[in-house]
């Protein structure tokens, strides 16, 4: 298992002319030579810091909510790696980043390989369309950006957003995993896929009676 290290970035999310104060993880993936980073939320000087005189892979960022991209053309400049996003939230992108494209496209199944092991994505849309979800590619832990929380699915009812669409996600990519599958997520505390099916499956089945 890859080793992790978390960040935690204060700023404000803004969506459909709302803002909201959060605050963000950001995980530093890999171990004490290399690592990815997962998200780029706010200000890059605590998460340059944080990285230290390690080598980045990737800025990987997990969808295109301003929260979680409103750093990473600084962060990238200063610690010389690419970003990587899903094509399908190129429109929040550019959002935040007019002028500047994402380096390389995240798809299902690209694995990124950091520190002797590997993450791989798999597309998981629904808080955004997409969103994506990291696993470790040697198992234990998944890196969920906005798709899972403790306590149940990432926020819908907002533009680009699916609720029937996220939990098909969770189902499909997430609850396929062991129950003792840490789930680190890009908000709060991490959680594991067992603490959290019983609830999910409680979801799908409200909305496949059309009660959710």
């Amino acid at each position: 298992m890859l080793s992790r290290e978390l960040v935690e970035v204060d700023g404000v999310f803004s969506l459909d002319g709302e803002d909201f104060d959060v605050t963000n993880n950001v995980w530093l993936v890999g171990d004490d030579t290399e690592v990815v980073v997962v998200d780029a939320p706010h200000d890059a000087a605590p998460i340059i810091d944080a990285i230290g005189d390690r080598t980045v892979v990737a800025i990987v960022c997990t969808h295109g909510h301003n929260d979680h991209v409103n750093a990473a053309a600084d962060l990238a400049d200063a610690v010389g790696a690419p970003i990587w996003l899903h094509p399908e939230d190129r429109m929040l992108w550019d959002v935040v980043h007019p002028a500047r494209d994402p380096d390389g496209d995240l798809s299902h199944g690209l694995e990124i390989d950091v520190a002797g092991g590997s993450l791989v994505v798999r597309h998981a849309p629904g808080h955004s369309p997409g969103s994506c979800v990291l696993v470790d590619g040697d198992g234990g832990q998944v890196f969920s950006g906005d798709t899972l929380f403790q306590g149940g699915p990432g926020a819908t009812g907002r533009s680009f957003s699916s609720k029937p669409l996220i939990l098909a996600s969770i189902r499909d990519q997430l609850l396929s995993l062991p129950d003792d599958t840490a789930v680190h997520t890009g908000h709060g505390d991490s959680t594991t896929v067992g603490a959290e099916r019983a609830g999910i499956d409680q979801e799908l089945a409200e909305a496949m009676d059309g009660r959710g």
